[in-house]
């Protein structure tokens, strides 16, 4: 083992020296022992006395140095507004008749999507339009 627990552990500060130290150990034993995939590390900060859903004074987004899944594709589905904003994005999209189609080739060929897709988004409302393109499952 690295000489850590997986246990959750109460405490007000990590020093920074303790953080270094682990961050060492991690990328040793991850030198050790190649892998044919990205390690990532999670971590999860939890601020004392502070609910985010009555206070909120802390928000906002950060930029990450590194992109965690580089070779994540994104496509959205979903009604015009949102296939709009994709397209200004340069995500891929499919509409309600792109959707149809996509469905008959999928069936017609083992094949079933022209290029690998890790993650589809639509908006909420657009769940129930899914059967009516898609038919039932």
């Amino acid at each position: 083992g690295f000489g850590w627990s997986l246990a959750p552990v109460t405490m007000s500060k990590i020093s920074g020296e303790t953080l270094n130290e682990c961050i060492r150990q991690l990328l040793a034993g991850s030198a050790d022992k190649k892998r044919k995939f990205l390690e990532t590390i999670e971590l999860d900060i939890g601020l004392k006395n502070y609910d985010p859903h009555k206070d909120k004074r802390c928000s906002g987004t950060g930029e990450l140095p590194h992109v965690p899944r580089p070779k994540m594709t994104v496509c959205v589905l979903g009604e015009q507004v949102a296939c709009d904003k994709a397209k200004g994005l340069e995500i891929d999209f499919l509409d309600v008749e792109g959707l149809k189609k996509f469905n008959r080739e999928s069936r017609s060929s083992s094949n079933s999507s022209p290029k690998s897709i890790t993650l589809f988004w639509h908006p909420t409302r657009f769940l129930s339009r899914f059967p009516d393109c898609l038919g039932q499952a």
